[in-house]
């Protein structure tokens, strides 16, 4: 089973319901993660089909649901689809909410909205072709937790004033009590984040060595927030469908311990460039990888 291990966490290749069940209970203090999408056309990385997908996930979070500590929460990133050959939403997130809440017994804390600006036009056939729907570039993400108040805190995660904002700040008379100037503005739950990072040290060695990157990757800033926001530093994070370790390399660089769980032994050793020190290194490190049954230090790389 190939992996690696960093001063703070580990990456490991293999079943992820196996590999949930080998974690401690009342442990992990935030799961986070985006599973593949329930696409029409199954992508090379394993996409369920639309039918079973549903039923497939829920069993999954049932697994986390135990290893979760008295605070913890659950986030999960929900891509959005249409239904076969018609231009209707498919609802399968919001089914699977209801599921979540009645059948599991997990609270919605809040449902957070990323809005993607550099996502491509979706779903080209209708927005593109014959313009009958509007380009789709929100995705679902949904905070549950068995716990009706879980570790939250949102001064971590506040944003810059805008304009207007310092202006009124900086006229308001002493008087004036209706909002108090702190540190920042208090976030909202739709979070506008481009997925356009394509200088990353983790794409750069992935082209140097013509190695194929992961098709769907976070961008850092989106699991950075719901990491500050639910966390605290030495906390325990894990993500089940790790992919090319965006979670894992945002928890090394915030301090706090964490796990991640992929199924390719290929995408597992491409995602250890975002952590070595040397980028002349990375053939080395992931032919190291590919090759050992047993966790790789990568901090030699």
């Amino acid at each position: 089973m190939s992996s690696y291990k960093t001063m703070l966490g580990e990456c490991i290749c293999g079943d992820s319901k196996e590999l949930i069940k080998s974690l401690e209970n009342s442990s992990v203090d935030l799961f986070i993660t985006s599973p593949p999408y329930p696409l029409i056309n199954p992508k090379e990385y394993g996409n369920k089909s639309q039918e079973e997908y549903n039923d497939w996930l829920l069993e999954f979070i049932g697994l986390m649901i135990p290893k979760l500590t008295p605070t913890g929460s659950i986030v999960i990133d929900f891509g959005t689809s249409y239904l076969k050959n018609k231009p209707s939403y498919n609802i399968y997130s919001f089914e699977l909410l209801v599921r979540m809440v009645k059948e599991l017994n997990l609270n919605l804390c809040q449902p957070f909205y990323w809005y993607n600006p550099s996502r491509l036009p979706y779903p080209s056939m209708y927005v593109c072709r014959r313009k009958i729907r509007a380009k789709d570039n929100v995705n679902n993400l949904w905070w549950l937790s068995p716990n009706e108040n879980p570790k939250a805190d949102t001064t971590k995660v506040l944003k810059k004033y805008s304009k207007s904002m310092k202006k009124y700040f900086k006229k308001k008379s002493p008087a004036d009590t209706t909002f108090q100037k702190n540190k920042g503005a208090l976030p909202s739950n739709l979070l506008e984040m481009a997925n356009a990072d394509n200088k990353s040290q983790y794409l750069q060695a992935c082209r140097k060595l013509g190695i194929k990157y992961h098709p769907a990757r976070f961008p850092t800033a989106l699991p950075e927030f719901f990491v500050k926001f639910l966390t605290d530093e030495n906390d325990f994070i894990v993500d089940i469908f790790g992919g090319s370790n965006t979670t894992g390399y945002v928890c090394e660089t915030l301090g706090r311990r964490w796990k991640t769980f992929e199924m390719s032994r290929e995408y597992v050793a491409a995602s250890a460039f975002r952590f070595i020190r040397d980028i002349n290194n990375a053939q080395l490190c992931y032919d190291t990888i590919m090759n050992s049954n047993i966790a790789v230090d990568i901090s030699q790389f």
